[in-house]
């Protein structure tokens, strides 16, 4: 699922959004990074994208805490930047997680998904 690439998505998004999904899983985990890395496609664009396809179907993530969706920490500012940039991008629900389950590592992105009103 990594692999698929924007343009095989989009022929069926219009079908996905009249399904009635309470919402659809988009990013998080390794897609971002295989967007790049693999496909040479913008991970924003793809965003957009889907957001326009599927106007009527929230979109979903999968947020490392403040591994964001990387493997190492970045400072709260930057987590605060991720998540404001993915909310106008067109992200409406952030799952957040911490691999160690530790609350501290989730805080700055509760916080930011918050404030932005995701």
């Amino acid at each position: 699922a990594t692999r698929l690439r924007l343009d095989d998505m989009l022929p069926i998004a219009a079908a996905l959004d009249d399904v009635g999904y309470g919402s659809l899983e988009c990013w998080g985990g390794a897609t971002f990074d295989a967007c790049i890395r693999f496909l040479g496609e913008d991970p924003w664009l793809r965003l957009r994208e889907l957001k326009k396809a599927m106007p009527k179907t929230p979109l979903q993530m999968l947020l490392r805490g403040q591994n964001l969706l990387g493997y190492r920490h970045y400072a709260d500012d930057v987590v605060e930047r991720f998540v404001e940039r993915a909310v106008k991008n067109g992200m409406d629900v952030f799952r957040v997680f911490d691999a160690m389950n530790d609350p501290r590592n989730m805080k700055a992105a509760l916080q930011a998904v918050r404030s932005h009103g995701a």
